[in-house]
């Protein structure tokens, strides 16, 4: 999709989306542009005959001899916001695949008087791209009604400009990320992503290294290995770097990669394995920051990590009651193998010690806990400094995404104590996510570590605001936003 601004008395869309707020009708140079050019279309025919009220998300189509005018509800003033934008940019999109014949649409959205025009831009622009995505690799019969260009309308589209870009590389990010978290266990196995992510980095000028089991062996890659020792795919282990020239600070960002998780012998029931292909969004997540980054260039080193495996039963499955000796020299005795995202970022976390950055954040699907306290649409996030945890959610404020705070105690260590090892790889059931977390904090020294639990927020059963069903790219915003800032 193509997305740029454009002077209004410019504009080549056939549909133009213009919202109206609840509580004040006035109308801004746009909307009187077209009521002037159209006999009045928008403050007679829309405003008094229609009777358009302006309630959020409330739709409208009325069509002149040139255009459609797709008329959009924007709430009561005070209230609209930029994540608004973005819901309304989304959902208008929609209809306006409908009403399109030349596959053009124009945005002209209302600001209340307290809202950046270019973060407006920016939020439009993304919206739009999140409103379009729609993934039909595998189906025979594809969504020929797609918009392929938005016009963003303003008076000064010189000014628009870098928000717009910044949008499209965002959602250029979001949406790669989607495609690979879609797509099945059968093509995204360890090896095929492992490649994809090659062709990433030397498309885009990172650097990039992979490493296969024998390397891990010799790398004491011990914990991921007994994973994946299950499967016939092969373990791999990627590193994706980027260096500006001199950086302020170096942040490595990690993503869980279970490419598939039956749960191993303690096997999950059949319900439960539906969307454990998604088991690798954490990893997809990453990766798609890396896409941005190369592109947006901030003056920081990032490395991006993922340990990539399936967990699997057979005769060669890792058991209940093993005891593995992690990266680190800690030993882990094996409760539970339905617990192998922590033991894949044990080794990946200590791996990130050795680069030695300022600031360590992993991504993971890890519990199912995290969904029971905090539901499909929050990211639990726990660390190791709460200035640190702070910033990230100011981050996913200001990218659009809601994370909160979980807490990590010293007693939680209790609930993993072994009677053999130096820890169990599970605890109780309760404060799972916490527990979880706690585990992973005996892998890392980062004085700046971040855990985000996106168990609950990667993949959704029905649309949520701007979000599509399916998988959501849940993470890439806040931490494009984190790195970029």
């Amino acid at each position: 999709m193509e997305i740029y601004a454009k002077l209004p008395q410019e504009t080549e869309a056939d549909v133009i989306v213009t919202g109206f707020f609840e509580d004040d009708k006035t109308l801004n140079d746009t909307q009187k542009g077209l009521d002037e050019k159209y006999d009045n279309a928008v403050s007679k025919n829309i405003l008094e005959i229609e009777n358009f009220k302006g309630k959020y998300l409330e739709t409208f189509a009325y069509p002149t001899q040139d255009v459609k005018i797709l008329a959009v509800g924007l709430g009561k003033k005070e209230e609209f916001n930029n994540d608004k934008v973005r819901e309304v940019a989304a959902k208008a999109i929609k209809q306006a695949e409908k009403l399109s014949k030349k596959k053009t649409v124009g945005f002209n959205i209302q600001n209340n008087g307290n809202m950046c025009c270019c973060k407006i831009a920016y939020n439009v622009a993304l919206g739009a791209i999140m409103g379009e995505y729609d993934f039909d690799k595998y189906k025979t019969k594809k969504n020929e009604e797609k918009i392929e260009r938005v016009e963003i309308l303003h008076c000064k589209p010189e000014k628009m400009t870098p928000s717009i870009e910044k949008a499209k590389i965002t959602g250029e990010a979001m949406n790669f990320t989607k495609n690979l978290i879609f797509e099945p266990a059968e093509y995204a196995t360890p090896t095929k992503i492992a490649e994809i992510a090659t062709n990433l980095a030397n498309e885009n000028g990172l650097e990039i290294k992979v490493f296969g089991r024998d390397e891990l062996k010799a790398m004491n890659f011990n914990a991921f290995l007994a994973v994946g020792q299950g499967s016939v795919q092969e373990q791999k282990f990627i590193h994706v770097k980027y260096v500006p020239e001199n950086p302020e600070k170096k942040i490595a960002i990690i993503g869980k990669g279970i490419t598939f998780d039956s749960g191993g012998l303690d096997i999950k029931p059949p319900a439960s394995m539906l969307t454990m292909k998604t088991d690798m969004s954490g990893c997809a997540c990453v990766l798609g920051v890396m896409k941005a980054i190369a592109k947006l260039k901030p003056n920081t080193e990032v490395h991006m990590l993922s340990a990539l495996c399936e967990n699997m039963p057979s005769g060669s499955s890792y058991k209940v009651g093993d005891v593995l000796t992690a990266k680190n020299g800690k030993t882990i005795e094996v409760d539970n193998t339905d617990a192998e995202g922590r033991l894949t970022l044990a080794d990946a976390l200590t791996y990130a010690d050795e680069l030695n950055v300022d600031e360590v954040i992993d991504v993971a699907t890890l519990t199912g806990a995290v969904i029971v306290a905090l539901g499909n649409t929050i990211t639990g996030v726990m660390g190791c400094d709460d200035e640190f945890i702070k910033e990230i959610i100011e981050d996913g404020k200001e990218a659009g995404e809601t994370l909160w705070q979980m807490p990590i105690l010293d007693d939680m260590q209790d609930n993993l104590k072994s009677d053999i090892a130096d820890m169990r790889n599970t605890g109780s059931r309760y404060a799972g996510a916490s527990t979880a977390a706690r585990f992973l904090s005996n892998f890392t020294k980062a004085k700046k570590w971040a855990h985000l639990d996106i168990a609950g927020t990667a993949f959704i059963d029905k649309p949520y605001k701007e979000l599509n069903k399916g998988a959501t790219a849940a993470m890439v915003r806040t931490l494009i936003q984190h790195i970029t800032k």
